[in-house]
C-alpha cells in the first residue's frame, strides 16, 4: 500500500509545524526528541495501549490509528485556538 503525503497549503512551513508539534507535545508531558518530533507518535501509542510500531502498522485498526493520530492533532489544535484567543484578547478585540 502506497502512503499518502500530504501537501502544506503553506510551502515551507514543514519545520515550523514540526517544532510547534514537538513543543506541544512537550508542554502535555511527553518526551520529544527535537531532531525527531514525529517519534513522539510512539510515545503516545504506548501511553494509549496501541501498538504502533515502526514500518508497517496495517495491523491496526482505524481507530487505533486515528486515536494516536487524534491526540497529537487534537493537542495542537487546543494549543492554537488558545494561542489566538491570547493575542486577540492582547489586540483589544473581542471574541
Amino acid at each position: 500500500m502506497s502512503r499518502r503525503r500530504r501537501r502544506l497549503a503553506v510551502p515551507g512551513a514543514e519545520q515550523g509545524l514540526q517544532t510547534f508539534k514537538a513543543e506541544v507535545m512537550r508542554q502535555a508531558g511527553y518526551a520529544v526528541d527535537a531532531n525527531r518530533p514525529d517519534d513522539v507518535k510512539y510515545e503516545v501509542a504506548r501511553t494509549i495501549g496501541v501498538p504502533l510500531r515502526q514500518g508497517d502498522n496495517g495491523h491496526l485498526t482505524t481507530e487505533e490509528a486515528g486515536s494516536v493520530g487524534g491526540q497529537i492533532g487534537g493537542t495542537m489544535v487546543r494549543e492554537m485556538i488558545r494561542l489566538a484567543q491570547e493575542r486577540l484578547a492582547q489586540s483589544g478585540n473581542k471574541l
